[in-house]
């Protein structure tokens, strides 16, 4: 499996940059820096802004060029990128993606979301030359089988993490089989048509499966959401496959319900956690040991969510239960993971608040 590999630091360069930095603040000289070369920094990982293009309705793949302090990453992970909007720090997560006939530089697609603060900046107002910073990778959805048979399953944006893996597939040698079942709502919100068509020309042994929901063509065969009658009609041996999905909350669960028992392996990634019921009524209280604060939160309602809807701003990067940038320990009470339904009463806990709602009072170290 292959990665974008970056120059290696000496001991030599490692010494002297730590002799450097009990001297001067890093930031400082991050600040000077940048006046040279908008990514020249002392540690910071950051990437340049060096092309843009329209991919699909309301997505856009931005490609990057990162500094020697980026880490290297595989097909199939994420990264925290993080930009200031409106004078506020904003992190999301995206999924990169090598190109086959670049080095050192990596793409990423971002499809806006309604209300999505990074989502809309990034595909309106992101221009060539400007400067995000990197986190590092994480994420275990790789191919960790080439010579299996693969299933793709991608809703939506869920699409991005998927180019990334059959690119490399086929950097790979195409060993085995890979397919791809591919749920938008309309023709124009999809995305990677023409490399998936040339793709598929080349490679009889990958198969690409459209399925709009909103939309109908000719050549459609189906147009509802995923269900088991798909799933059975397009791959007749399933428990020959390794599962891999991305998409919505309630995508993926289905996806994990309806291939789970029979496939060999499945790897799910939710990129957005299902909403609350606006009707719920019922309230616990939080309790913020370092800021000193009480606030009350609804039942089931993502602790991040509920802190960020009152002021308040914890570190966060994925919003869905990968990166850790959001775990803290919880000190007392009870809380569930809003997409298995496992609950946690044991103290001094690590949780992922992005993930997890409470389902009583409940003290967190924040």
């Amino acid at each position: 499996m292959t990665s974008i590999v970056l120059k290696q630091e000496s001991p030599l360069q490692t010494a002297f940059q730590s002799t450097i930095q009990s001297i001067f603040s890093p930031d400082v000289i991050d600040f000077w820096a940048s006046h040279l070369h908008p990514t020249w920094s002392w540690q910071r990982p950051l990437a340049r802004i060096i092309a843009r293009k329209v991919e699909g309705q309301g997505s856009i793949t931005l490609t990057l060029k990162p500094n020697r302090h980026a880490k290297p990453f595989l097909a199939g992970q994420h990264l925290n990128i993080t930009t200031e909007i409106n004078g506020s720090r904003v992190t999301r997560s995206y999924s990169p993606t090598r190109l086959p006939q670049q080095k050192g530089v990596f793409n990423i697609t971002i499809k806006r979301v309604r209300g999505g603060k990074a989502s809309t900046w990034f595909t309106e107002y992101a221009k060539v030359g400007q400067v995000v910073e990197l986190g590092e990778p994480f994420g275990e959805m790789t191919l960790s089988h080439i010579h299996q048979k693969h299933l793709f399953l991608a809703a939506g944006s869920g699409i991005t993490p998927f180019i990334s893996l059959i690119r490399e597939w086929v950097t790979q040698g195409t060993h085995g089989q890979a397919t791809l079942i591919y749920w938008a709502k309309t023709q124009a919100e999809l995305c990677f048509v023409d490399e998936f068509t040339k793709l598929t020309n080349a490679h009889p042994n990958l198969k690409v499966h459209y399925i709009l929901t909103q939309e109908k063509s000719e050549n459609q065969q189906f147009n509802e959401r995923i269900n088991s009658e798909i799933l059975q009609t397009l791959i007749s041996d399933l428990n020959e496959h390794v599962v891999y999905s991305c998409g919505p909350a309630n995508f993926v669960e289905q996806a994990r319900q309806f291939t789970q028992q029979t496939a060999q392996e499945f790897h799910g990634e939710a990129f957005s956690i299902a909403q609350l019921d606006a009707e719920t009524t019922e309230y616990v209280d939080i309790q913020l040991t370092k800021s000193n604060r009480s606030i009350s939160v609804p039942v089931g309602q993502s602790i991040l969510t509920a802190l960020e809807a009152q002021g308040i701003k914890p570190a966060s990067g994925c919003r869905m239960g990968i990166c850790n940038t959001c775990v803290c320990t919880k000190q007392a009470g009870t809380t569930e993971h809003i997409l298995t339904k496992d609950q946690d009463t044991e103290t001094g806990s690590s949780v992922r608040i992005c993930v997890s709602s409470a389902r009583s009072n409940v003290t967190l170290d924040l």
